[in-house]
């Protein structure tokens, strides 16, 4: 493979093509909006700033993984010489249904098609398409550049040598894959989405607040980040939609999502993208402004 489209420029999007990009790939990144784009290559450059400045690549390797990178806001456009299209859109199943089938019609009969999908079915997203056996799913976590895991994940149909090929692509990127099957959240969001999700439960009953928390999992668990911060850094309504995944997949009702977390969502306090979730943020920024909204 050497020519690598990605369709989406927001945090994942980037990252993606930032990884790629360093390791030598064209990338074509597409999205519907100029502005998203400039604003996506503005990141990557920042993001490639801060490691020359730590000195893990050099200048020169910032500077080729600009020039390997274009944009596109035409779909076709940037998928047409695509050897792997990496899907990195918003986690709306209808609109991923969308773009893969339009991406059955504009790319070549052996293009790989990969969604970076966060607990979304990829057989069901491989049936939008007449390629099943091409479709594939390659979790990256966020942020992308650092992150060392890529879940990969087999739909139903998906070929062993699709999957030995992405496998391999992986770790050509420096990261180290793991071979999930297709149910829902996976392996990663179906053990990290519930343990969020009693967390608010734990608050929204008063059983503690937002520090105490987190603070019991990060001194306790030897967790990096509390779960309820790391709920605003994912987004509450991204935890709810893998949540609601997860409920209808499974029928099970530990899978509901906390009456908390809905009505946060419905009030648009998602985060860090927002600048309030369970805790409050600097405007465009990650830095705590406080401690936590709830006690």
């Amino acid at each position: 493979m050497k020519n690598i489209a990605v369709i989406g420029s927001g945090t994942m999007g980037n990252g993606i093509a930032h990884v790629f990009a360093q390791n030598g790939f064209k990338v074509s990144l597409i999205d519907v909006a100029s502005e998203a784009l400039n604003k996506a290559i503005g990141t990557i450059e920042k993001n490639l700033d801060r490691q020359v400045a730590k000195e893990t690549i050099t200048e020169a390797i910032k500077k080729s993984a600009l020039a390997n990178i274009s944009t596109h806001t035409d779909l076709r456009a940037g998928v047409k010489d695509a050897d792997l299209v990496v899907e990195a859109a918003t986690e709306n199943t209808e609109l991923k249904l969308r773009i893969f089938g339009d991406l059955e019609e504009a790319c070549g009969s052996q293009t790989i098609l990969a969604s970076n999908t966060s607990s979304i079915s990829i057989t069901k997203i491989a049936a939008a398409t007449k390629r099943a056996d091409k479709v594939i799913g390659m979790h990256f976590m966020n942020p992308v550049p650092m992150m060392k895991l890529v879940e990969v994940i087999r739909g139903y149909n998906t070929s062993d040598e699709v999957t030995r090929e992405i496998m391999e692509l992986s770790k050509t990127l420096g990261k180290v894959p793991v071979e999930v099957n297709d149910y829902p959240g996976f392996v990663a969001n179906r053990i990290l989405i519930p343990m969020i999700n009693e967390a608010i439960y734990a608050l929204y009953e008063g059983v503690a607040g937002v520090d105490e928390i987190d603070t019991v999992m990060k001194l306790g668990m030897a967790h990096p980040m509390g779960p309820l911060q790391l709920a605003d850094f994912i987004g509450l309504d991204v935890c709810l939609s893998i949540l609601n995944v997860l409920y209808e997949g499974f029928g099970n009702p530990k899978y509901a999502p906390c009456p908390l977390l809905v009505n946060m969502v419905q009030a648009s306090h998602n985060g860090v993208k927002t600048g309030s979730g369970f805790y409050t943020y600097t405007p465009g920024s990650k830095d705590l402004v406080v401690a936590a909204r709830f006690r």
